[in-house]
């Protein structure tokens, strides 16, 4: 029978556990005590969350590798929580970059580069969409899409999943409320309006709700993961995807499918995967190879709407971008990163590495007769404290346990790997292997004993 963690013991061996990074890791606490000029003494705020009451701090990476100030060396499956899956400094990419910003010069110009349609192209191979425009985020990526969406079809809201992740979006930050009606996510910053004026909320996984949300007729767009991720991974049931393109069109919606974490299912994606067809796709992270990049692809038919549209000024103080869009280092680096690095090859490997990894993590549950889960999409794989796993967000998010996570994240980074802090997912690159991938079962393994003695 599955037996639940003695939270007593829990507390004492986290307690150890930090206590033993604070021993370990000197140079990182005081480097975070002196970060007085730092809102929250890090560069950006998410690098907060992070067990033991500071971030380590990075000195140098490379491939699947991360070693901190203190020296010490970490198999990393947290890669920048997706903008490092290509692997941390690819040398294609690396070289890309050097020539692109040393040898030839000019990291943005407002001009357009070769490179640019090259990734253009490929990313049409990918992902299917034969129009592509570039940002420098994915959260810009959706902002641009959901504008555009609201521009095409002269409807109000975006309909999004709950718990779902779409960057910082306003119209995003919406969950469904213990009533059922959508309600501002906990934690909202600084929202311009309540959310429930732009934005409309469905279970992941429930085609009846979104019918019912889409059938008030004032829905923009769809804005969805293929599979939930940030929350956890939560898969997509048999038939629901089909049914989400179905009731979009029968209502006249369109179907925005954000692959920014879902590219971990494949080449092209969980679109390419599960073989969907949005109207637009928006992407970011790992595409330029831990540069920042992002970009959004249309279908022939919505980009024919838009540019004939002669009312929308999509160049100048209407256009949807940035100074930096599309800037020549960025786009030089996507270029090398899918030309070379995150290839279809790559991606096989990194798959069997997740499923080793899943493997691993599941039998390690088996044997410890834990109320736990696994789940795997592609190369990014996740162990929840549920069992059954998660159908949707709001079951996902109440599964959360902070105290096991941070127990969890400590006892691995205090022996040497590193995992995406705020949740238990580990993401394969292509330098990562099986040794990396065994190291973690047999330390998850150990840790659980410790949790059941």
């Amino acid at each position: 029978m599955p037996v639940s963690v003695d939270r007593a013991r829990l507390q004492r061996l986290l307690a150890r556990e930090t206590a033993a990074g604070i021993a370990r890791n000197p140079r990182s606490q005081a480097a975070y005590q002196r970060a007085d000029h730092l809102f929250g003494r890090v560069p950006m705020t998410w690098m907060n969350k992070n067990a033991g009451g500071f971030p380590l701090y990075l000195d140098s990476a490379r491939g699947a590798r991360v070693t901190d100030i203190d020296g010490h060396e970490y198999v990393d499956f947290c890669l920048g929580d997706t903008g490092a899956m290509a692997g941390h400094s690819p040398e294609a990419v690396a070289d890309a970059v050097e020539q692109r910003y040393r040898v030839r010069g000019g990291a943005t110009a407002m001009l357009p580069t070769e490179d640019a349609e090259w990734v253009g192209a490929e990313l049409s191979r990918r992902f299917g969409l034969p129009r592509w425009s570039f940002s420098l985020t994915a959260t810009d990526a959706n902002r641009w899409a959901i504008r555009l969406a609201r521009a095409v079809t002269g409807r109000p809201k975006i309909l999004v999943n709950s718990y779902s992740y779409h960057g910082s979006v306003d119209e995003s930050l919406i969950v469904v409320g213990p009533d059922g009606r959508g309600a501002s996510r906990p934690g909202n910053v600084g929202a311009p309006c309540d959310v429930t004026l732009t934005s409309r909320v469905a279970e992941f996984n429930d085609l009846d709700g979104l019918e019912r949300e889409l059938s008030h007729g004032d829905v923009a767009a769809v804005l969805m993961e293929p599979a939930l991720t940030n929350i956890g991974i939560v898969l997509p049931e048999p038939g629901y995807l089909d049914g989400v393109r179905e009731l979009t069109r029968r209502h006249g919606t369109l179907l925005i499918n954000d692959e920014t974490h879902t590219l971990s299912a494949g080449p092209g994606g969980a679109t390419a995967a599960y073989g969907l067809t949005p109207d637009i796709l928006t992407v970011g992270k790992a595409i330029g190879g831990g540069i920042p990049a992002g970009g959004y692809g249309l279908s022939a038919d919505l980009s024919d709407r838009l540019l004939g549209r002669a009312d929308l000024d999509l160049v100048d103080m209407g256009g949807v971008g940035g100074t930096l869009a599309g800037n020549a280092l960025s786009v030089a680096a996507m270029r090398a990163t899918l030309e070379h690095v995150l290839t279809d090859q790559a991606f096989a490997a990194m798959g069997a590495l997740s499923e080793r990894f899943e493997a691993g993590v599941a039998e390690g549950i088996a044997k410890h007769g834990l109320p736990w889960s696994v789940t795997r999409l592609g190369a990014r794989t996740e162990y929840r404290f549920a069992d059954a796993a998660p159908r949707n967000g709001t079951e996902s998010a109440a599964c959360s346990d902070p105290e096991l996570e941070d127990y969890l994240h400590l006892f691995m980074a205090n022996r040497g790997i590193l995992m995406t802090p705020f949740h238990n997912m580990a993401l394969m690159c292509p330098a990562t292997t099986e040794t990396d991938v065994d190291a973690h079962t047999a330390l998850f393994t150990e840790a659980l004993a410790e949790l059941a003695s």
